[in-house]
């Protein structure tokens, strides 16, 4: 049907002043109407587009919400990696990070952007011609999950940027849940019988990570900008604190507490004046960033490994406060690792109540002289994992207890032993322990494995001491005749395990090669033996030479890979596994490494990526990246200030790639 033209200008003028509104109240925190208003402006809006459906747009204030829930978050790329950041702990460590500048540019004095460092989940928004196209988690810094549908219900997030906006660019920022927001979503938890959140950090990451986007919707959700990735289009601005005006010119949120100081004095003052404030902060903050001001600057300067050399994160101290062992206990972990931990008096400490605190290893029991009965300063290091610092020895009561390491396993009785010049300690029978086992097969289970939702902990324990599962393999011979007839598992309950464990098995090598747990083998080294090898077969027939051939793959890391797949055991389970038809997409190596074969040189600077993280990116596609250009070059990458190899690659007839192209080319990728 025709739409009036009437109606069209209407809507227009609905979704600009509801989104108008939405800017003020949520990123200026300054309301220009009333709820009841600004609630009656969207019923219009929703009346219209019910009324004439092709009005709508992706980027009406109506559609933040209303997507359908998600199976699984899909795997993107950043288009430019997004950077961690070195930390500073004292004065010492900040003065050495400024000289270091101050030499490398041959200056006196820095200019430096000082903002909080929130206490959040990192993501990454992608704008095209001014649209929210994408929205990421930082993930390992090259790959997040594609969290689009709940950012977009972010309502101090844009959907649609304003004024004079470049075609494509990359907006970093912070995604949070603000002291007043997390007591009100704990209380609204509460009333509905739901778990109750540790502190707003685990709110504001569990929040954006819900597979239904209504949920996320419903939590008090906030995001800050701090920065930019690509950007096409438009020149940005030449200052680091410019950008960040500029970002609140096109409708982005930005911390009101970012400013430009002088030199490392002004970080200090900064820095102190923010710590005494600290308490009143409307979010949590575990330091501040200095970033250095001038964007040549920053390229000067440009990285160290996965971090910027021009930008530092000062923390503050952990919190600390004292309690007192009430006993030693000794875990048994996955690999076999006997780690003693200190029952504590439960204690509150930087935002959660903390009953236990790792001791690490015997030796620093004996260190520190840490008894049961002593009275200890604990910490929550990093404000995440509590340590006992020392002991109060004047505190000491009378009957305090010297505590040793068993000399057996606590869980199996199994010898132990310790590999010379190695502090820890190991159960030697392998998964032939019920720890071992057990955490192996909740290591098989967890998200970021084989992601086999309903299988915790408790229930875990429940099928190794049953004797129905005996390693991960098992797993996949339950019925749900067998789960039924556990404690606290009923026929639902254990309809939805098997549901899971059949979803499971539709994985990625990746997943599957860090699910068997193979010592030192983490996300990044699998996702890396995946892409390197291509198959689990050319995997497990690796040797430690071949094994060492993959990036970031070490002696030490190799022998453990290989070891794990000469052990019979080890390759029974993964027959059996096979057996159960866990699998994954076939995919030829020339498809899975699109650039195989291909020989690429880098010559000069690139602005958006160092050239380890160039080299790291073009090797995980299959790429070889040689330091000579000869016959046998098919790319050279040419960024700033190339050297002769680009005059060579030009007389041999080479493609060279501007750093655009280059983006290009491993965004088709």
């Amino acid at each position: 049907m025709m739409i009036p033209e009437a109606i069209k200008s209407r809507c227009n003028e609905l979704r600009k002043e509801i989104e108008q509104h939405n800017y003020r109240y949520y990123v200026l925190d300054d309301p220009s109407v009333t709820d009841v208003n600004y609630d009656q402006l969207m019923d219009e809006l929703i009346a219209l587009e019910a009324q004439y459906p092709a009005l709508i747009t992706p980027e009406s204030p109506t559609q933040r919400v209303g997507a359908k829930p998600l199976a699984e978050f899909p795997e993107v790329n950043h288009i430019v990696p997004m950077l961690s950041l070195a930390n500073a702990f004292d004065e010492d460590e900040m003065k050495a990070f400024d000289k270091r500048i101050r030499d490398k540019l041959e200056v006196n004095t820095i200019e430096y952007v000082a903002e909080t460092k929130l206490d959040g989940l990192a993501v990454n928004l992608l704008y095209e011609e001014g649209k929210l196209t994408r929205g990421a988690t930082r993930g390992d810094g090259a790959t997040g999950e594609d969290v689009t549908l709940n950012v977009r219900t972010i309502k101090s997030i844009p959907l649609h940027m304003t004024g004079n906006y470049p075609a494509q660019m990359e907006v970093r920022g912070e995604v949070f849940i603000s002291n007043t927001g997390f007591i009100a979503l704990n209380k609204m938890q509460e009333q509905s019988g739901g778990k109750l959140f540790v502190n707003p950090r685990n709110a504001a990451a569990g929040s954006l990570r819900q597979l239904d986007p209504k949920i996320t919707a419903k939590r008090p959700l906030q995001f800050f900008a701090h920065g930019i990735g690509l950007i096409e289009g438009i020149n940005p601005p030449a200052r680091h604190a410019d950008i960040l005006e500029q970002l609140r010119q096109w409708g982005l949120p930005v911390s009101p507490e970012t400013r430009t100081v002088n030199g490392v004095v002004g970080c200090f003052v900064y820095y102190h004046e923010i710590g005494k404030r600290r308490a009143q902060l409307p979010y949590e903050i575990d330091g501040v960033v200095f970033k250095v001001n001038d964007i040549q600057q920053q390229k000067i300067l440009g990285f160290v490994s996965r971090a910027p050399r021009w930008a530092i994160a000062y923390k503050y101290p952990p919190a600390e406060v004292s309690t007192r062992v009430l006993g030693i206990e000794v875990q048994v972990g996955r690999t076999g690792a006997l780690t003693p931990v200190a029952r504590l008096e439960p204690v509150f400490v930087g935002g959660v109540t903390v009953t236990n605190a790792t001791l690490h290893n015997e030796e620093e029991i004996k260190r520190k002289d840490i008894r049961v009965g002593d009275t200890v300063i604990i910490r929550r290091a990093g404000d995440v994992i509590p340590e006992v610092v020392s002991i109060i020895k004047d505190k000491r009561p009378r009957n305090s207890r010297i505590f040793h390491m068993p000399d057996k396993c606590p869980v199996c009785s199994s010898d132990i032993e310790q590999i010379e010049g190695e502090t820890i300690i190991r159960c030697s029978a392998g998964l032939f322990c019920p720890a071992q086992q057990i955490q192996s097969i909740i290591h098989f289970a967890s998200r970021l494995a084989m992601d086999i939702e309903g299988l915790g902990d408790k229930l875990v324990e429940q099928l190794v001491a049953t004797g129905l599962v005996n390693n991960v393999a098992d797993l996949y011979k339950l019925t749900q005749e067998k789960l039924a007839g556990l404690e606290r598992m009923g026929d639902k309950s254990a309809a939805n395990v098997i549901h899971a464990l059949e979803k499971s098995k539709q994985t990625t090598l990746k997943r599957f090669l860090y699910a068997l747990g193979i010592r030192e083998v983490g996300e990044a080294t699998a996702r890396n033996l995946a892409n390197y090898f291509g198959t689990l077969e050319a995997v497990m027939n690796a040797t430690v030479d071949d094994l060492e051939k993959v990036p970031d793959v070490g002696p030490v890391v190799a022998q453990h890979i290989a070891s794990f797949f000469l052990e019979t055991h080890n390759r029974n389970v993964v027959k059996e596994l096979l057996k159960s038809r866990v699998q994954w997409p076939a995919v030829e190596k020339s498809e899975l490494q699109p650039l195989a074969g291909k020989t690429f040189v880098i010559t000069g600077k690139l602005d958006n990526m160092t050239r380890d993280e160039t080299k790291e990116r073009l090797q995980s596609l299959g790429a070889k990246v040689s330091g000579s250009v000869s016959k046998k070059t098919d790319y050279v990458i040419a960024g700033s200030e190339p050297g002769s190899k680009i005059e060579k690659a030009a007389k041999l007839g080479i493609e060279i790639l501007d750093e655009k192209a280059f983006l290009d080319l491993i965004r088709e990728s």
